[in-house]
């Protein structure tokens, strides 16, 4: 090209109607230049396993997970405990609101508690990983992240609680004690599902049945329980 080719390239006029003028925005490949909560939330669902807290977590993975650099991972949480604890929580919203409808749906003590055992069982292997959340930072987790969990079992209970209440008295019974048989059904659940999280389908509808004979056992004798035999 001669240098009147080249001065005449340079001094062309630009096309200002098919000319966009874009800030460059230096940024690795692959990764995004806004993260929602959402998104952090289900990258380090991603990352823990069955068996791995997601305390073992670095903030640097979560944010690989979600594609995003380590420094957008701040304008949502401070640290991935904060990150942790608030996943906790959603799990146990999420969950609750599950059980609940359920129990709403049943009209009979059988169906309400083969409903609920059996949606429990089923939310083990629900992508979402909710329950499997719950039962491995209740057992795993750091204090923190058990206590949060712990949190979440009393709205459980508090929960069961109201709709044992209220579905006693639609079949006209009585419960003694039902805030300590929630309790005693709200454990027992969440120890069972401890329990089949990592056995076969076969092993697990055998607890399952198990666990709804027990359920029935602590409806039955709150029903009848004698105060002044137990004092």
């Amino acid at each position: 090209m001669n240098q009147s080719s080249i001065k005449k390239s340079v001094d062309a006029p630009v096309d200002k109607q098919n000319f966009v003028h874009e800030p460059v925005i230096v940024r690795t490949v692959g990764r995004k230049a806004t993260i929602t909560k959402e998104e952090l939330f289900q990258a380090a669902l991603n990352l823990i396993g069955p068996q791995k807290s997601i305390s073992s977590l670095s903030l640097r993975e979560v944010a690989r997970e979600a594609g995003i650099a380590p420094n957008s991972f701040y304008r949502h949480f401070k640290d991935i405990d904060e990150l942790a604890i608030e996943l906790i929580d959603r799990a146990g919203i999420v969950l609750r609101q599950i059980l609940h409808q359920a129990r709403l749906k049943a009209s009979k003590e059988n169906s309400i508690i083969r409903s609920s055992v059996e949606i429990f069982i089923e939310q083990l292997d629900a992508d979402e990983g909710n329950l499997s959340l719950l039962l491995r930072e209740a057992y795993t987790g750091s204090a923190s992240y058990k206590a949060a969990v712990q949190r979440q079992l009393n709205y459980f209970q508090q929960e069961l609680q109201e709709d044992l209440i209220r579905l006693e008295r639609l079949n006209n019974n009585r419960l003694s004690h039902p805030d300590i048989a929630a309790k005693a059904i709200t454990q027992l659940v969440f120890n069972m599902g401890a329990t089949v999280i990592d056995i076969s389908a076969k092993e697990r509808n055998e607890i399952a049945e198990q666990t709804m004979i027990m359920i029935r056992m602590i409806i039955e004798g709150a029903r009848h329980l004698d105060e002044a035999q137990i004092r």
